[in-house]
């Protein structure tokens, strides 16, 4: 088994003790597992797949399937490009490139190294009419330009650099 520390080993405790007091499945011992940690580490992973005696892959198979999973840190603040037709068609691709440039992401990753930001694209979030649309921390922004995109995001450096 992976060794974890006693503080993590803390919170996994927690989240088993919910899921066998819910007895839950899969999916909500993977959303418990997200909410404790902000991801799901591999370690937590392979923690769970001993105590529950259940194959790491069966976990690894819902964790690909389900788009609401991440294995990897994100950002404080979550900007999501719609990349649908009409959002395409009036400029989401030039939204991303600007916010990756400005923010330092690498075409590879999708989060900045502080970890205040993780930029993410999807196929569409259903607000055709106010093309192109972002989501910024689970607020929808549409009829979005660089400049605006830009103003926005110097905002969010700004509040974060306050705490």
């Amino acid at each position: 088994m992976l060794e974890v520390s006693p503080e993590v080993e803390k919170k996994l405790d927690g989240v088993l003790q919910k899921h066998i007091t819910d007895e839950g499945n899969i999916i909500s011992l993977l959303q418990d597992m997200q909410e404790a940690f902000g991801y799901i580490p591999e370690k937590a992973v392979g923690w769970f797949s001993k105590k529950l005696d259940i194959p790491e892959s069966r976990f690894y198979g819902v964790i690909t399937f389900y788009s609401q999973f991440h294995t990897h840190p994100r950002g404080r603040n979550l900007i999501t490009a719609c990349c649908g037709t009409a959002c395409h068609v009036k400029g989401s691709e030039r939204l991303i490139n600007s916010l990756r440039r400005e923010l330092n992401i690498v075409e590879e990753e999708d989060t900045t190294d502080d970890r205040k930001f993780t930029v993410e694209k999807v196929a569409c979030i259903g607000t055709c009419s106010m093309a192109p649309a972002v989501i910024i921390n689970k607020k929808i922004y549409g009829n979005m330009t660089a400049d605006k995109l830009m103003k926005m995001v110097k905002t969010l450096e700004g509040k974060k650099n306050e705490d």
